[in-house]
């Protein structure tokens, strides 16, 4: 005798086509308590007068459907789990049994699989965290939200380059952009100084923890820091503590989320706009990206909550140039010269000080390249200092001897000369008689062996 199990919803319709059948309830509202059409309810009623109830079960009930694992397959995959691929993943045990064991299956049909025995992936993947929707900030240049993506800008036309943006966080429009060689401290000194001299000085500015903008945990601290009890700051952050730049550092890339779909618009966007114009190089897209910025902004802009501006005006008294610049301490020589490189600065005496010797004085590594010496918050006047003595002799000597192979070039320092990593052999003349070592035992008449006198 079969055992037929009916839901709820089907044997609610056997008994609305029962009373359909004893007159009770007409097909019209049978068909609304069903929630069928008047047409589907009459095929209904006629299966229910051939087969009975049978006929209300949907038809695939108790069949086995035909993509269903072969039990057989099954035991195999769970016996290959427990034993020769113990400790994989679930991906990782989809992908072997597919390339070494010839059982195709989908990876949520091997971890049905095994999930049915109590096999679970080995891999330990971190809890969901809560992430809500941080508000904006309510007036432009309070935060701009700055970071770099390295992609393939030129598709192949030229070097994989690195985007360096900023994004104003309550009006998501982009103050400026450049493409640099690489992420460096140089490029984002550049955009700060271009975003300062448009606009202002901004409140705040968001960054991941990248070594540009502080240092790293891991690396140890010296002496000096140990004693303050404080890491130095990177150049970028002395430049943001100078001006009074608020510097908030994330930890997850959807929290600085609005830099992150800036970049991948502009990668579907920019990418496209740089491949019509036939950029090839990094000044070929500048170029591109300065000229699509204005409709980028008027494009995708939004209207911050209040009107105005938060951008600071610098301070008549403030140089942009001396405080965005790499700023490294020297000790002045005896001869007035400081060292700074492969570079020689001779400081120039001034009304101030006749001798900067033994002192400690501040080189400044300006954006343009040029160097400028400051001791005690005044500009030292310098220039190049002319080439030591020992310098002199040594690439006199070289030039006697014809050591000297490479011509200098245009973009060469005059006192950088190119040598060869060996002396040239000498093509003619005598070979040199080899050099005899001297004994260093002395003779039998020297006075170390006289006897004393007594």
């Amino acid at each position: 005798m079969r055992t037929l199990t009916l839901t709820a919803k089907e044997q609610k319709r056997i008994q609305v086509l029962a009373g359909v059948l004893e007159g009770g309830i007409k097909l019209a509202q049978a068909s609304e308590l069903m929630g069928v059409s008047e047409r589907h309810a009459w095929r209904l009623l006629a299966a229910f007068k051939r087969e009975g109830a049978a006929a209300i079960a949907h038809g695939n009930r108790g069949r086995t459907p035909q993509i269903t694992t072969d039990p057989a397959i099954q035991d195999r995959v769970k016996n290959l789990a427990k034993g020769t691929y113990e400790g994989l993943n679930h991906t990782h045990l989809t992908e072997v049994l597919a390339e070494r064991e010839g059982i195709d299956l989908s990876r949520s049909t091997v971890r049905r699989i095994l999930l049915s025995v109590g096999i679970k992936s080995h891999r330990k993947r971190r809890a969901p965290k809560h992430h809500s929707r941080r508000k904006r900030y309510p007036q432009e240049g309070m935060l701009l939200q700055i970071d770099g993506s390295k992609h393939d800008w030129l598709e192949g036309r030229g070097p994989y380059l690195t985007l360096i943006a900023a994004i104003d966080d309550a009006t998501s429009t982009v103050p400026f952009a450049l493409f640099r060689d690489q992420e460096d401290a140089h490029g984002y000194l550049l955009m700060l100084r271009h975003i300062i001299q448009d606009k202002g000085i901004p409140l705040a500015l968001y960054s991941d923890r990248h070594g540009i903008f502080q240092r790293s945990p891991k690396e140890p601290e010296s002496l000096r820091e140990q004693l303050r009890g404080k890491r130095d700051a990177t150049q970028f952050g002395r430049a943001l503590q100078e001006l009074g730049i608020e510097l908030i550092v994330a930890y997850t890339p959807q929290a600085k989320g609005r830099v992150e779909r800036l970049f991948g618009t502009l990668q579907d966007r920019l990418v496209s706009e740089m491949r019509l114009a036939g950029a090839t190089t990094v000044d070929d897209a500048n170029r591109v990206l300065w000229r699509l910025l204005p409709s980028f902004n008027q494009r995708f802009g939004v209207c911050a909550e209040q009107p105005g501006s938060a951008y600071r005006e610098p301070s008549a008294d403030l140089s942009i140039d001396s405080v965005l610049c790499f700023k490294y301490l020297r000790n002045v020589a005896n001869d007035n010269t400081v060292h700074f490189h492969k570079t020689t600065l001779q400081l120039l005496p001034d009304a101030y000080r006749a001798s900067y010797a033994k002192a400690t004085v501040e080189v400044q590594e300006r954006l343009d390249g040029s160097l400028v010496v400051v001791h005690a918050g005044k500009t030292i006047g310098s220039q190049p200092a002319p080439l030591a003595p020992v310098t002199l002799r040594a690439r006199n000597g070289r030039r006697a001897t014809g050591a000297i192979t490479t011509e200098v070039s245009g973009d060469t320092p005059s006192d950088s000369v190119g040598y060869p990593t060996e002396s040239p052999k000498q093509s003619s003349g005598p070979p040199a008689a080899p050099r005899t070592k001297r004994s260093k035992k002395p003779s039998p008449d020297h006075p170390w062996r006289r006897k004393l006198l007594t």
